[in-house]
């Protein structure tokens, strides 16, 4: 397929088209475009920007003096390719950052899959699906997609790449009812922006609540439908469709680009992490970060100092050599803690007083891989990661591995010590706020039993969707804070006595500071090699934006304290 770039009226839509092939996004642009307009008289998204709050993130449109001083660099040394980029839209500008109220509802799209809307009227869904996953993205809200008929809560979500198969494929033997289209509304939040995109006979049926888009055949030639006319709440316009051949390259899918299939790539134990970066870990209460070298058997440690309002300034990492890679490490009192493996054993590294009066490796605490369920293949996995959280109970030594905690008693037996908290165990690191046993207060009744669980110092949070939280922090006050954006929560901290939700969506890696009265972009802890750490107690957080490169500070702020870096 020849590459074609997209024309400049399309420029602003270059990362949502990121999802079609060129050819696709090309011909759908009129289209695209039009019924954008018709949209935005319903679905304003400018009543939400809220105030300025500086520079974040980048994009290919804004004024000449928000261009990147890369940019000028190369107007002045290839003016050609410069002036291509600035026709193209290409060329990269700061974006403005606004400081939003916090968005609670959803924009929802409720499609017809039925025979009715096969061919022109699938085609006008996919450039709704667009406009509105566009329009929801600007919000700070999401796009999900429900398909009616199909059973309640059934609803497809995720990126573009993910969610357009999947509307693709829904398609029904029955074109659905007003009862199907009332029986999904009435699960609804209050808040949520609702739209059905349907046909005129149906569109004709419903009542007022929903935003309704409809549309039919309305001009043809003698290979397929040229144009449509599309109504939304009264408003009636034609609108052109692609040629044909592309147009039935579109409905079967051939011209949507795929979301990457993940790589798993087998690691040597000895050289797991070796081309990884210093991913930190906050793993214990103090301000020590942790992070594993380039080489998996350096173990680096920063003891951060007291931020202030100064410059940020460059911590040096102390590093400790161990004679194998590091797997978990915690700072306990003054000592600091690790395990590495070597051979079939887990042995145990000690920075301060030996843990036993005998002193040295060989005291105890040397754990057989074996005891664990696991062999030295098996674990190789865990050195691409931050390393895991070592703590003390009593004499013995906790630690998570595999799913399950496991006591080190100090003649090294093992015993398996019970489940790790649902959702601590992720699938890029652990996450010590979702772990129950490490809050050291009773849960509140609802926090007991949610599906979700959250804890910093003595604040805790639940949920039972993962996007609307209830928090009580150590006054007893309560709080509720919802976000709608495809992403994971990843740390809860609070200033003074309110509390704010640390969030990375799941692609980009774009980190937010959640609060019930607003958002704000932590623009320069996004973009990572990994999900940034958040501290357990503290408004702390570190993020790895180049290998080997950590910046560290204010979760709630954003403002950046500390910048570390190593040869190692």
């Amino acid at each position: 397929m020849t590459a074609t770039r997209l024309p400049a009226a399309l420029a602003p839509w270059a990362a949502t088209l990121s999802a079609l092939s060129p050819e696709l996004a090309v011909a759908l642009g009129p289209l695209l475009r039009r019924l954008d307009t018709l949209v935005g008289t319903r679905e304003p998204v400018a009543d939400v920007l809220g105030d300025p709050d500086g520079l974040g993130g980048l994009t290919r449109a804004g004024r000449p003096d928000r261009l990147l001083p890369s940019e000028w660099l190369l107007a002045d040394a290839y003016p050609d390719e410069f002036l291509r980029r600035f026709v193209d839209g290409e060329l990269l500008h700061h974006a403005s950052e606004f400081s939003t109220p916090a968005v609670r509802g959803r924009i929802v799209a409720l499609v017809d899959s039925g025979p009715a809307q096969a061919g022109a009227g699938r085609l006008v869904q996919l450039a709704a699906l667009l406009v509105l996953h566009r329009r929801a993205a600007a919000r700070g809200t999401e796009l999900v997609v429900g398909v009616l008929g199909d059973p309640d809560g059934h609803w497809l979500t995720g990126d573009l790449a993910e969610l357009l198969p999947a509307w693709l494929a829904s398609r029904r033997p029955s074109d659905p009812t007003p009862e199907d289209v009332e029986r999904v509304q009435a699960g609804l939040d209050a808040e949520d922006h609702a739209w059905v995109l349907t046909s005129p006979r149906l569109g004709g049926q419903l009542p007022g609540r929903a935003r309704v888009l409809t549309s039919e055949p309305a001009r043809w030639s003698a290979e397929s439908a040229t144009g449509v006319t599309v109504r939304i709440d009264g408003s009636t316009t034609e609108l052109p469709l692609p040629a044909a051949e592309i147009a039935v390259r579109a409905l079967r899918g051939s011209e949507f680009r795929r979301a990457a299939s993940p790589v798993v790539v087998n690691v040597p134990a000895e050289a797991a992490g070796a081309a990884g970066g210093a991913l930190p870990a906050f793993t214990t209460g103090t301000r020590t970060l942790l992070a594993r070298g380039r080489r998996p058997s350096v173990l680096l440690a920063v003891n951060l100092p007291n931020g202030g309002n100064g410059p940020a300034t460059e911590v040096r990492a102390k590093r400790h050599k161990l004679n194998g890679p590091v797997l978990a490490a915690g700072r306990i009192g003054r000592r600091l803690i690790a395990l590495y493996a070597r051979g079939d054993q887990l042995v145990p590294y000690v920075s301060g007083r030996p843990l036993s009066p005998a002193g040295g490796e060989q005291a105890g605490f040397t754990a057989e891989l074996a005891a664990f369920g696991l062999d030295r293949a098996g674990l190789a996995g865990q050195f691409t990661r931050p390393v895991l959280p070592l703590v003390r109970g009593g004499d013995d030594l906790l630690l998570p591995l595999a799913g399950r905690w496991w006591r080190i008693a100090p003649d090294g037996t093992v015993t398996d010590d019970g489940e790790v908290g649902r959702g601590a165990e992720g699938p890029q690191h652990f996450n010590r706020f979702r772990e129950p046993r490490l809050y050291d207060r009773s849960l509140p009744a609802g926090a007991a039993r949610a599906r979700h669980l959250l804890h910093s110092g003595a604040t805790v949070a639940w949920s039972e969707d993962g996007r609307d939280w209830e928090v009580r922090n150590w006054q007893g006050q309560a709080h509720r804070i919802s976000f709608r954006e495809n992403a994971d929560v990843i740390g809860l901290v609070h200033h003074e006595a309110v509390p704010a939700l640390i969030t990375c969506t799941r692609s980009g890696l774009l980190v937010r500071h959640v609060r019930a009265d607003g958002v704000r972009t932590l623009t320069r802890f996004s973009g990572g090699t990994a999900p940034p750490a958040v501290h357990p107690t503290l408004p702390l957080i570190a993020a790895e934006t180049r290998p080997g490169r950590i910046v560290v500070g204010d979760a709630y702020t954003g403002r950046i304290h500390h910048l570390i870096g190593s040869d190692d």
